[in-house]
This record gives C-alpha cells, structure tokens and sequence, in this order.
C-alpha cells in the first residue's frame, strides 16, 4: 500500500477541515486507519516542500502522484482514502 504525502500549513482553514475529515473516516472505517499520512508542513520544511509541483493546501501526493490539491470535501477524502486501499489512481474531480 502506497503512503500519503499531505502538504499543509497549520492556519490554512481547508487543511484543519482535511484532517478533521481524514480523523472522521478512520473512525468510521478503521481500515484507513492502516494508510500511512506523512504530514508536512510547508512553513516548517519549505525546502522540501520546494520539491513539489504544487500551489494550494491541503495536496495530497500518493507515492509520487499529485492526486489532490487545494480545498477538499469529506467524500472527496473518503475516494482518496478507498483508491489507496484499494491500490488505483485517485483523480480531482473537476469543478
């Protein structure tokens, strides 16, 4: 199973929503519990974060794919989530 690189920045509204949503559905389905969420923030590691082709937070990188960047939904978390588990590709939906 692939890892979750979340980039984020702790005053970002949409990221505090992001980790609420992820905490609701590992209570909800402890099987995503079992995903491993590497956490970084972007003001504490900006070199690293650098490295990445992004401009909004919360993004969400699965292994090397950019799956989701900027505001998120709890369903859209929850697709993220399931596509981990179940080892395909997660795409943005397009508003």
């Amino acid at each position: 199973m692939e890892k979750i690189m979340m980039f984020y920045q702790p005053r970002c509204p949409f990221c505090k929503r992001a980790f609420a949503y992820i905490d609701e559905l590992v209570a909800e389905n402890p099987e995503f519990g079992k995903i491993e969420i590497e956490k970084v923030d972007e003001l504490e590691q900006p070199e690293f974060a650098d490295r990445f082709d992004y401009y909004y937070v919360p993004t969400f990188y699965v292994g090397s794919y950019k799956a989701h960047e900027g505001g998120i939904y709890k369903e859209e978390v929850r697709s993220l989530l399931q596509s981990v588990i179940d080892g395909t590709r997660y795409v943005q939906p397009k508003d």
